[in-house]
């Protein structure tokens, strides 16, 4: 199994970000995907989740109106479109799906 998570970087407050998860080693469309986030000095918090589907979309409060959570199971891949982004955005960026996690993308906004 492996989730492979790209599309970080620094980025202006206001900005986008588009963070993609590539997955496989299993059968993607049967699970929930989540995102989740750590910043420095932090625990890992819950971003965003969608069901195997693509419906069941849930986001944190912090985040509601200003990402999206997508999939496409024909690519075994889940998305996280970031608009804007503010700078406690900033963190490491994880991609879940059942017991397994990328090793993460870094997402920085700052001017």
């Amino acid at each position: 199994v492996q989730l492979v998570e790209s599309g970080g970087g620094l980025v202006q407050p206001g900005g986008s970000l588009r963070l993609s998860c590539a997955a496989s080693g299993f059968t993607f469309s049967r699970y929930t995907m989540r995102w989740y986030r750590q910043a420095p000095g932090k625990e890992r918090e819950f971003v965003a989740t969608i069901g195997g589907s693509g419906g069941g979309k849930y986001y944190a409060d912090s985040v509601k109106g200003r990402f999206t959570i997508s999939r496409d199971n024909g690519k075994n891949m889940v998305y996280l479109e970031m608009n804007s982004l503010k700078p406690e955005d900033t963190a490491v960026y994880y991609c879940n799906g059942d017991a397994y996690w990328g090793q993460g993308t870094q997402v920085t906004v700052s001017s």
